[in-house]
């Protein structure tokens, strides 16, 4: 605890704030001082200040996920395996990561690009990284000494580490399913997520997260391993209103997760937001009925898909995927939308997954700023309709004025 006499500079104020959060307090001629506390020391700004001047220290001061998580949303960050493909780095079909080792610096691009964008999290790029999945896509048996679930993942680890640590963003470390799941049994499989927590563990990431799970059985193994470091446990499964494949439903998969220990639980990828919305909604109510609290989380993909609503299979039965998804792409007033319904239903944990670009990220940092008490660093060169004012074009700045009817999208926050 870190006590603060204010009597001699602000008239009968003191405060007693613990390290490493922030308070807010009244004083002196009615004034609204912000009172940031680091490890550092103490630092106030007057309220005259923006959201932006202090955004810096608010984020480095503000703990692990689940401090995070009980004091306001957590923004997650967005596509790496379908922007990477688009970008020339990774491989339609296959969906390995291979270019955490083979094209470094564009896998550090793209988290700096989500970084920038409001992200409070840098996701290792280890989807699909299991030595089991790797010989199934051949990799294995071509450049084995290089591209293994080692060294994927430690390389992995370094780059999100090195960007989350120029942003004070946590790092997670990502657990996905096994291809061998459905034949080589569950020793087989709990082995492949142990080499993954090995290199976790060395590496230090922040929370661990499994996610894209399509039975239960699998993200209960997962959780089961996870739960073997001292680190914050998150799960999600790529399911719809239909429940898992194996016909589980969502609600009793939620209840399954969160029984077998996971802090936070919810959806990922396969179906757009507004489908994933009303899948955790479900998951809500039963965990509130069973009596389990955990945190909720949602990362759905950024195309529209309302005809396979109740296809177990998700997006992968759409004739345009891979290549022709772009007409379905959200816009930003969409996301932005769908986070403010995620954070109104209890959603704490806001992020997104394939098709989910930087400025999809972007769009729900600045819904959730008021929020998160400050914008993202990006913000030096985004406000908004209100830009439309520097604009030559007559036909732009009228927009000014009627820009309530495009959407809830609105920067007036500074």
């Amino acid at each position: 605890m870190l006590e603060v006499d204010f009597n001699r500079k602000y008239h009968a104020c003191w405060a007693i704030v613990p390290q490493p959060y922030f308070s807010l307090i009244c004083i002196h001629s009615f004034k609204l001082l912000i009172i940031v506390v680091l490890r550092r020391g103490l630092e106030v700004f007057d309220s005259g200040d923006t959201l932006g001047r202090v955004s810096t220290m608010a984020q480095t001061s503000r703990g692990g996920l689940l401090e995070r998580l009980a004091t306001g949303p957590v923004i997650g960050d967005g596509s790496f395996v379908v922007t990477l493909e688009r970008r020339g780095y990774v491989e339609a079909g296959p969906w390995t990561p291979e270019a955490v080792v083979q094209y470094p610096d564009a896998v550090r691009q793209l988290h700096r690009d989500f970084l920038r964008a409001g992200a409070d999290v840098m996701q290792t790029f280890t989807f699909y990284s299991s030595d089991d999945k790797l010989q199934f896509a051949g990799h294995l048996k071509e450049v084995k000494d290089s591209i293994n679930c080692r060294t994927l993942n430690e390389a992995a680890c370094d780059l999100a580490r090195g960007v989350a640590d120029e942003g004070a963003a946590l790092v997670a470390g990502g657990f996905s399913p096994v291809p061998g799941y459905a034949e080589k049994g569950r020793a087989y499989v709990i082995g492949e997520f142990h080499k993954q927590l090995d290199v976790f563990k060395g590496k230090r990431v922040d929370f661990l997260l499994g996610e894209f799970f399509g039975n239960v059985e699998e993200a209960e193994w997962s959780i089961e391993v996870m739960r073997q470091s001292d680190l914050p446990v998150a799960c999600t499964m790529r399911i719809g209103p239909a429940g898992d494949l194996d016909g589980v439903t969502q609600e009793e998969c939620a209840i399954r997760m969160a029984k077998a220990g996971a802090a936070v639980v919810g959806v990922n990828c396969f179906y757009d937001p507004f489908i994933a919305l009303d899948t955790v909604t479900r998951m809500k109510n039963a965990l509130d009925k069973a009596g389990l609290f955990v945190y909720l989380m949602i990362q759905p993909m950024a195309w529209h898909s309302p005809e396979i609503r109740n296809d177990q299979r998700g997006y992968s039965v759409l004739p345009e995927f891979p290549f022709a998804m772009e007409p379905r792409l959200l816009t930003r007033a969409e996301v932005a939308r769908f986070a403010r319904q995620a954070y109104h239903m209890g959603i704490r944990y806001i992020g997104g997954c394939c098709g989910f670009e930087p400025y999809h990220i972007r769009a729900i940092a600045e819904e959730l700023a008021e929020e998160r008490g400050f914008r993202p660093p990006g913000k030096d060169k985004h406000s908004g309709f209100e830009s439309l004012k520097k604009s030559v074009s007559e036909y732009q700045r009228p927009r000014l004025v009627v820009k309530h009817l495009y959407s809830p999208y609105l920067f007036e926050k500074q």
